[in-house]
Order: C-alpha cells, then structure tokens, then sequence
C-alpha cells in the first residue's frame, strides 16, 4: 500500500480554529453516539479501552498475555476489536519525513553483534523505522528489536503472535472501523519542546486523521500540557483528553503533578477530560466528584485496571471508563455490570428498540465481592 506524505500546510493553523466545538459520531459500539452536553463532552456508556490493542508487552512477565501479540499493532488492534470494546489506545510519534507512525517507546533499540543501539523515532525517516523487527516482505530480515526497560536491561522483543510496525494511516485503513481509536500524541518526557516543532507534529497527526477517520470515534490524549493546548487550538471535532500519573511521580512541570492540576489545566484550556492513573484516583478519590462536577470525563489506566473487582469499584465511583491490558477478562467482567432490557412502545419506543441499562449490582459471586471489600481499603491506603 502506498503511503501519502504529509503536507502540513493542507491541516488547520492555529488563526484558523473554529469556534464551536462539536461531535456528532456514531458507532455501533455506542448506543447512544458520543454526545457534547452543554459545551462538554459525555461518554454515552462506561467505556472499555484496549492499551495498545490487545495489551501491553511486558518481554520480562511470566504472564504469557503479556507476550501473546505484538502491541501497537495492527494485528493487535484488530484482535481486540473481536471485543465488546469501544476503543483501543495507541502511542502515536512522528518521523523526520513527517509520517505519524504507532510506537510507544521514545527510543527504538536494536542488537548486532551484542551491542544494543537505539534510535528516537523522530531522528528516523519512515523507511527506516519500519526496517526494524518483521518484515512485510518475505525473505527479508529485519532489524533484531529489542526492548530496553527502565532499569536498564535488554529483552529480545519476541512474542507469541509478531507483526510489523506500521503508520497511523494502516490503522486507519486496516483496523475495524465501528473500533474508536484513543490516540495518545506521545512526546519525550525530558525534551523541552518549542511551541513550533509541537505544532509541526500535530498538524502531521491531524491530516492523517482528517483524510482518513470518516466516522470512526476518535480521542487524543496526551502526557505534554502544551501539546494538549495546541491540538485543542488546532481542531475542536475531537475530544482532547489530559493524561495524569495523578501525583504517582513528580516532574519539573508542575501541570502534571495532581490532579487538581489537571482539572485546572483542561477547565482553562477548554479540554473535554482527564485520563489518570488510578493509583493517583484511589488516592485522593475526592477529586472524581470536583472532574464529575466540572462536566469533564473521566477515564483511567495502570495496572490495577486488570482487576476487575477494581474495575467495578470504579463503576460505582462514576468514573466513565478505563485502558485495560486484559481485554477479553474485563470486558467480560463489564459485561456482567451492563443488562439489556427490552424497552417495548409502552414505553415510548418503536418496535422494542433495545437498550443498554446499567445494573448498579453486577452478578459477583460471594468470593468475589468478599475480595472487592478487602480491596477498597487497602487500595484508598496506596
């Protein structure tokens, strides 16, 4: 498939924004569409995110889902999508030719000979990124990529199901098209970025997304405060979400320090919603009803969102939904929180339109909400 380059004169500049924001997308994962409601934005329904696709990799886990299919890919976008899920969350960087491609590490590693060399995807054209790992073409071999974790260690990227790496584009033209993307618009955390460049790679982004998202429910969210000022400047058909760690670390930006930061951030900002850890939310559970109450969303990542008894508990909170590695286990478990109902003309609809109703109590097993009790205090302590 050939692939178009980015003119970034063709996308909206910043003098050009229109005032009124507005969304009217529908999707069949959505009932009801995704709804702007008195200038917000409202999820119709709690929401599942799949991170990455169908998960995360985590090359050093004895978990073997955290192996099972290459992440940000193509292949993983579309497993997912076999799901009741509503969207799936993906890293999206730029490179020097201007092509958005999905990766998530700031740096792309490879081994030859023993020694491990690293590029950032912004130094690399298109071409040479997608040199790296499985090849599209058969017979011929690829760059060995491997992953470099936090602490320093090296782990040969192998997974059960592999795929190549691939452009925002291929998702767009590749992937399920009722699945809603969350794009995360990923920046370097210790790069200190001239409002210029951020522009030059949003407007890369956002071409894309004009010319290829048709109907397809889009979010951006992003870890970069600037960033997500600009995108919201740039466009306002799509909701921009603020990405929190919630207080979980500390950076020299004091914007992505709280969650109260976050919620003043995006009231200033005329942003749509946060998306925390949901460390940073049991921690200070407070602060959901001043986001709720500001008519923000709220969305969640991390770890504990594998859980579904945590899960529930964040149902019941209100919060509107969460990013998830485990897809088939808590869209399952979300499943048992959402009973349909038959509504019939009495009520007011034709021909027993169904309609998705929350039941307050989801169908646990007493062993299951014995272990959701234990949980909450222990998780309000963290």
């Amino acid at each position: 498939m050939a692939l178009k380059a980015v003119h970034v004169s063709d996308v909206p500049s910043l003098d050009l924004v229109p005032e009124n924001p507005s969304l009217s997308l529908l999707s069949s994962r959505f009932p009801n569409g995704l709804e702007m409601n008195g200038g917000g934005f409202k999820m119709p329904k709690f929401v599942v995110i799949g991170h990455r696709g169908n998960g995360m990799n985590v090359l050093q886990s004895s978990d073997k889902r955290m192996r099972a299919i290459k992440e940000n890919s193509i292949m993983s976008f579309n497993a997912a999508s076999t799901f009741p899920l509503d969207f799936v969350e993906f890293d999206v960087q730029v490179t020097k030719d201007d092509f958005p491609v999905i990766f998530h590490d700031d740096y792309i590693y490879s081994e030859d000979n023993g020694a491990v060399f690293g590029n950032r995807i912004p130094e690399l054209s298109l071409s040479e990124f997608l040199s790296y790992g499985l090849q599209r073409e058969p017979g011929i071999e690829g760059k060995i990529l491997v992953r470099k974790t936090k602490d320093g260690k090296i782990y040969r990227w192998d997974v059960e199901q592999d795929d190549t790496l691939c452009t925002l584009q291929e998702a767009f033209l590749k992937v399920e098209p009722s699945l809603g993307f969350n794009i995360e618009l990923k920046f370097d955390d210790h790069i200190v970025y001239e409002q210029a460049y951020l522009i030059h790679v949003l407007q890369a982004i956002l071409k894309v997304v004009i010319d290829y998202a048709k109907d397809r429910p889009i979010i951006f969210s992003t870890f970069q405060p600037d960033a997500a000022v600009l995108v919201r400047k740039l466009q306002s058909t799509y909701p921009v979400f603020f990405l929190t760690n919630g207080g979980c670390e500390i950076y020299e930006d004091l914007r992505r320090n709280s969650l109260e930061e976050a919620l003043k951030l995006c009231l200033e900002n005329g942003l749509e919603g946060i998306v925390s850890e949901i460390k940073g939310i049991f921690r200070n559970p407070g602060a959901v009803t001043k986001i709720k109450e500001s008519n923000l969303s709220l969305l969640t990542y991390g770890k504990l969102n594998n859980v579904p008894e945590a899960v529930y508990m964040q149902h019941l909170m209100g919060i509107d939904g969460v990013i998830v590695d485990f897809v088939q286990e808590i869209t399952e478990a979300v499943a048992d929180m959402m009973k349909p109902a038959k509504i019939g003309e009495e009520e007011g609809l034709n021909e027993g339109i169904g309609k998705v109703q929350v039941n307050s109590k989801p169908q646990f097993s007493q062993q299951e909400l014995s272990f959701l009790f234990k949980l909450i205090p222990q998780l309000l302590q963290l």
